[in-house]
């Protein structure tokens, strides 16, 4: 727990504060800094602005050696797209905490930001979830889903946010198919039946996907 107060405590001064006083009031445009840990996303109203800060910003976290993660940082162009564009995607999003921020449609038809699990976290949650299943299939079957429930709910309580909802599905889904595989391995016939594993998920009913967080 130290060395994350530590970086909290050291970027303030390093980071927050220069970008307060230093940095904003030299700009023309609006901007602002959203930091959590050492993930931190600068918004600039003006494309000048974001390339200034982007050519001084190395040189301030190098004073106090720190520095850039190269394959994270990007200047991007972050605007809402034109109205012949059917969704905001490919350069046009970046990821931030464990989700892609990209514009898209609400269903009033306006454009919006909307954030989505990156696809990154994605398969890190699959491949962990296909582990687990593989690691633990000799395990009691009511102790197996005793875990994998709480696996679930502590997914749902972080990427449960609303535009998520199918990527939290995916994650649901391929648990039920990773923990099917795994059990099946432990029959005579080396697998289980949709028909039967479909009574099976009655018996045993996984938590699915809930928006937990209104943003």
């Amino acid at each position: 727990m130290i060395s994350p107060i530590l970086a909290n405590i050291y970027l303030h001064y390093v980071l927050d504060e220069w970008v307060e006083k230093e940095v904003q009031p030299r700009l023309r445009g609006r901007s602002f800094l959203v930091r959590f840990a050492d993930d931190f996303v600068i918004g600039c109203e003006l494309e000048d602005d974001a390339r200034r800060v982007m050519e001084v910003l190395p040189k301030r976290l190098g004073r106090f050696q720190l520095n850039v993660n190269q394959d994270k940082t990007r200047l991007i162009p972050f605007r809402r797209p034109n109205n012949q564009q059917e969704s905001g995607k490919g350069d046009n999003t970046f990821d931030f905490l464990g989700f892609t921020h990209y514009w898209a449609r609400s269903r009033s038809g306006s454009w919006v930001i909307k954030r989505k699990t990156a696809r990154k976290r994605l398969r890190r949650s699959l491949k962990a979830i296909w582990q687990w299943c593989r690691d633990n299939r000799h395990q009691p079957v009511r102790e197996q889903f005793k875990m994998l429930s709480l696996k679930l709910k502590g997914y749902y309580q972080y990427y449960g946010i609303r535009s998520n909802y199918q990527m939290m599905y995916k994650v649901y889904r391929r648990t039920y198919q990773a923990w099917r595989y795994w059990l099946g391995t432990r029959c005579s016939k080396g697998d289980i039946a949709w028909e039967k594993f479909k009574l099976f998920e009655q018996v045993y009913p996984l938590p699915k996907p809930r928006i937990v967080h209104a943003i």
